[in-house]
This record gives C-alpha cells, structure tokens and sequence, in this order.
C-alpha cells in the first residue's frame, strides 16, 4: 500500500544462480517505496505521522482520510504502529543530519541551549534541549525524575552531536541547575548559564503569596459563599420561569439608567437585577488574564468583587424597593456577603496582607518587564523584540528597584510582615541575581561579529509543552494526561521540527521528499528485521528513583505481592508470640 498507488497485489522475480556461485538477485523496484518486510510505503508513514503529530488528528480520522483519498484501510491499531514508525524514522534522520545541523548552528555563530522538563502529576518527565535561535529541539528524553544523574548525559549526548553551546538557559530548580554548572565545567568555557525570568518571577511570587492566597481560598470554602451565591442565582431563574426574556428586558432597561438613582425596578426585572449581580459576583475569573498563579489571584479578585457588591446592596437598600420579592433577594444577598467585611473570620486582614504583597510583586513584575511576555500567545515575540539597550534598561530598573526596598525595609516594628515580604524578594534578587544577565552574546569575527541576544526566558520550550499536550488531549480526548505523557514516545517532540522550513531543507529538502529520505536510511543500515530498523533504543542505564513507575506499578500492586506480604507477617507475628 502506498498513496500513489493505493492497495495492490505484487508478484516479485528473485533470480537465483543453480549453481551457487552468486547470490540473490532482484530488481529491487520496491527499494525507495517500501520498508523491508512491510505492506505499507514510506510516503503512509510520513503521511501518519505528519497527521498525528503535527495535525493533531485521531486515529480514526486518519484511517477514514486514507479510505477516502487514497483506498488505503489500516485499522486503527496499524495506525498506532506506523506513527510509532514515523517517530523512529524521524529519530534516525535527526541523528544522521546532526553534522549538517551543526553546521548551521555554527553558522549563526552559536546557539543557546534552553533545557527544561514538563509532565504530569509526577510521571511522564520529558526533557527537552532545545535551541533558542533556531527554535529546533535537538533532544528530547524520558527521565524518571528531574535529577541531575538523569539530565547530564542527555546534555553531554546533544553537545557531541551538535557542538557546544554559547549560552544555557534554565530553570531555577537544584537539578537543572547543577547540571548546567557541571556540563559548563565539562566543556571548559566561559559561557553564560542564565536564569530563566519568568521562573524567577514565579518562584518570588510563589514565596511571596501563596499562604496568603491559600487562606483566603480557606474561608471562602469555610464561609460556603460561592455555592450560597449559585444557590442564589438558580433561585431565582427559577422563579423567573418563562417570564426570563421579559425579565432579561427589563435587566437591560435598568442597566442604561446609569447616573439616575431610583428604586430597583418591580417584578421580574427586579429579580432578574438581583440574580445579575451574583452572576456578576461568581464572573471574578473574568478579572484574571488567565497566566495563572501567581500571575492572577482569582480569589482576591473574587473579595474585590464581594466587597463592590456590598457597597451596591447598601446603595440599593438606601431606597427600598417596592416589590417585597425584591427587597428579600437582596436581603438574602447581603447575609451572604456579610463575612467578607467582618473581622470575625478574618477576611479583611488576610486580604489586606495578600494586597499589599500582590503591590510588591507587581514592582518586580513591572522593573522586570515580563508583563506581556507571560501570554502564551505572544510570548515567543516578546521575547524576541527587546534590543540590548533595553536589556541594560531593565537590569537598572532592577537595581533601582532592590535599592529602594532596601531603604523601604522597616529593622524593627510592627511591620513584620512588610519585611518578611521585602526579604524574600531580596534574597531571591541575591542568590539568582547572577544568573539574570548576560544575554547579549557576542558573535565570532568569521560571521561578521556584532551581538546577539539570548531569550530571557524558556516560554519556547514551555511553548513547546503546550503544543504537545495540546495535541495529545486532541489525539486522545481526554482532559488528564498522567498516563498519555507516561506513554508517549520521547521523541514525539521532533516532529515538531518540521514546521521550521530551514530544519526541513537541511534533513531532506522538502517535506514531500521525506518518504526518500526515509527510504535512504534503510539503504544505509539494511538490516534482516524490520524490527531492528525501526526499533532503535539506546540503553541509559538511568539510576532508578523512588518514583512508582509503570514496569513497577504493575509488580507492587499485584495480588501476589499483597499475598507474600501478608503470609510473611503473619508467619513474623506468629514468631513474635511464641518467643
């Protein structure tokens, strides 16, 4: 089966010498078309691949795709194990393009090696060195855990396949970064190990307002106000009934007698007013950009939100309204609200602390200028736009900025907190301050010198992880990747390459010549096996962590296991009463 020719029947003339003195002799026509001992073409494999993995397509998509364009019908099983195919193909032509990949590299005058490692709830750890001006990924691997045992030797295996780095960018975590420190020791050069700023950013606004923002999640779930305001709204749509769209009318009419102050309106607009207000209150991620925490605080914006609600209801309640359904909704509103501005619990004084430290982290936030390179869609340009000038522009702000927290800093006080928060932005400013600067990379003379910059952050990478995890709620449909990422091949990744057009032209030309360039490795490293051909793994012998994985998931929670445990205890139990 190939698309150019779809299903076909073939009948092949192996010639054979009677007599023994040579060996087999074929025409080899199907050489370039088809992998030894398979029924399905290079140009399908391609064509799998390139629709799983960088299209995003499910299986049975794909198979009705080929049924309908070309007459091919694979079940979805062959689907799953031609794109698995497709990935091992694509591995070995990474490798074997690697010396002219180098080349280019080294013709930028460099490149900076981005590391970082994604997966989910602890299993799955993918690791990526990526390069920062290409944007290729040149490595990818599955590691038990972050540790520094298991990232070096993938660092060590990407730098003997495509040279030594100008600069490295990482992570604040103790593994990435002792790597870094040991490989720059490895290489014996003088070369930048940077920090990326918006881990840095993260981790201050971590330290600086996670309890805060915890607490103030605890006594909204204390309090039950959310699921009272639900309560609330479903309420009253209910009693609205199918007077809804007159009530929506009338929630309009009042909405544009802005400036006028008068009674609520009567009736179903009334109700449907009040019901607005605790949908508008239960709206408070709308005041979030959606970067997360601790770039958003979408619980004190849903306390700002209940506090501008409380000094509407009292403007409301000033002038009662008429309809006493109406007035009993807001009643019950305010009861609901009320623990918000009560000290009883606790809400304004944990509130106020999370504010004034959300201003601190603001600061740092704006001396670092990472305000817009933390949206995912635009993180790749923001990057990419900051000249040396400004580069230099922020590290002043910076130190401006660490100097006036050290004037501002109260020695002795009641202001705890105000310098517990200034100290923990100091003491991150101090251990990584090093690791902030130091992208501007100066080129060799050979390409004309001048200065290049290394991205201040690793959104590329992180770019990268979304991407992929995208892509495979997509291929799966499901919302929780635990086991998907534990399953996936390491070197899904690389398919991503194919997007760049100068990674296409240096590995095969064209993405329409890539079955040939397939093809061509077989011609190399023909093998009796396809399994040998297209199963390659390289044995890392990677330290086993305490991390329950999948080969010893299913041996510690056999039944056999449980039994051995339970038949010695009791027969040491036994021992134990006897003695």
């Amino acid at each position: 089966m190939t698309l150019r020719h779809g299903s076909f029947r073939l009948r092949q003339t192996v010639r054979v010498c009677i007599s023994g003195c040579r060996g087999k002799k074929s025409n080899g026509a199907l050489t370039g078309l088809i992998p030894v001992r398979c029924v399905v073409g290079y140009d399908v494999i391609v064509y799998i691949g390139i629709e799983r993995f960088l299209h995003n397509r499910q299986r049975e998509e794909i198979r009705s795709s080929l049924a309908a364009e070309y007459g091919i019908s694979l079940s979805s099983g062959e689907i799953s194990v031609l794109s698995g195919r497709f990935l091992a193909y694509l591995k070995r032509l990474h490798h074997a393009s690697a010396l002219r990949l180098r080349a280019a590299l080294a013709a930028d005058g460099g490149w900076p090696l981005h590391i970082d490692a994604t997966g989910e709830d602890g299993r799955g750890t993918l690791l990526i060195a990526f390069a920062g001006w290409r944007q290729w990924v040149l490595g990818a691997w599955k590691i038990p855990t972050e540790r520094t045992d298991a990232i070096l030797p993938r660092l060590r295996e990407t730098i003997f396949r495509f040279g030594p780095p100008c600069a490295i960018v990482r992570d604040l975590g103790r593994a990435m970064t002792e790597a870094a420190e040991m490989l720059r020791k490895d290489l014996k050069l003088k070369i930048p190990i940077l920090a990326c700023h918006l881990h840095f950013l993260s981790d201050v606004g971590k330290d600086l307002l996670d309890q805060g923002h915890d607490r103030l999640r605890a006594l909204f779930r204390q309090t039950k106000m959310r699921s009272q305001l639900r309560t609330l709204a479903r309420d009253l749509g209910r009693n609205l009934g199918q007077d809804i769209d007159g009530a929506r009318a009338g929630l309009l009419r009042w909405q544009k007698q802005i400036g006028q102050q008068q009674p609520l309106p009567v009736g179903s607009a009334g109700i449907a007013v009040v019901r607005a207000l605790s949908q508008w209150i239960l709206d408070y991620p709308a005041d979030t950009s959606g970067h997360g925490f601790p770039f958003d605080l979408p619980w004190l914006a849903l306390y700002d939100r209940c506090l501008q609600a409380m000094s509407a209801l009292r403007e409301f309640l000033s002038i009662p309204p008429d309809d006493p359904a109406v007035h009993k909704a807001l009643e019950r509103m305010r009861r609901i609200l009320q623990p918000a501005e009560e000290n009883g619990l606790g809400f304004v004084a944990v509130a106020d602390r999370l504010t004034r430290r959300a201003e601190l982290f603001a600061e740092l936030r704006k001396a670092l200028r990472l305000r817009e390179e933390s949206s995912r869609g635009r993180r790749r340009t923001a990057c990419l736009t900051h000249t040396h000038s400004q580069l230099k522009d922020i590290r002043s702000a910076v130190g401006r900025l660490t100097r006036r927290l050290r004037r501002r800093r109260p020695e002795r006080g009641p202001a705890g907190d105000r310098r517990d928060a200034i100290d923990i932005v100091l003491s991150h400013l101090q251990k990584h301050g090093r690791f902030l600067w130091g992208h501007a990379i100066q080129l060799p003379r050979k390409i004309d010198g001048g200065i290049r910059l290394v991205d201040r952050t690793n959104n590329a990478i992180e770019s990268q992880f979304h991407t992929l995890k995208h892509g495979e709620r997509r291929r799966s449909g499901r919302k929780v990747l635990t086991q998907d990422l534990e399953k996936l091949s390491p070197d899904a990744p690389l398919a991503g390459n194919l997007m760049h057009s100068d990674y296409v032209s240096i590995v095969c030309g064209s993405l329409d010549r890539l079955p040939e360039a397939f093809a061509r490795l077989d011609c190399k490293t023909r093998c009796r096996s396809k399994s040998s051909i297209l199963n390659i793994t390289v044995k890392t012998g990677d330290a086993e962590t305490a991390s329950l994985s999948t080969a010893d998931r299913k041996l510690v929670r056999s039944e056999e296991m449980t039994s051995r445990i339970i038949e010695a205890a009791q027969k040491g139990l036994g021992k134990r009463r006897v003695a």
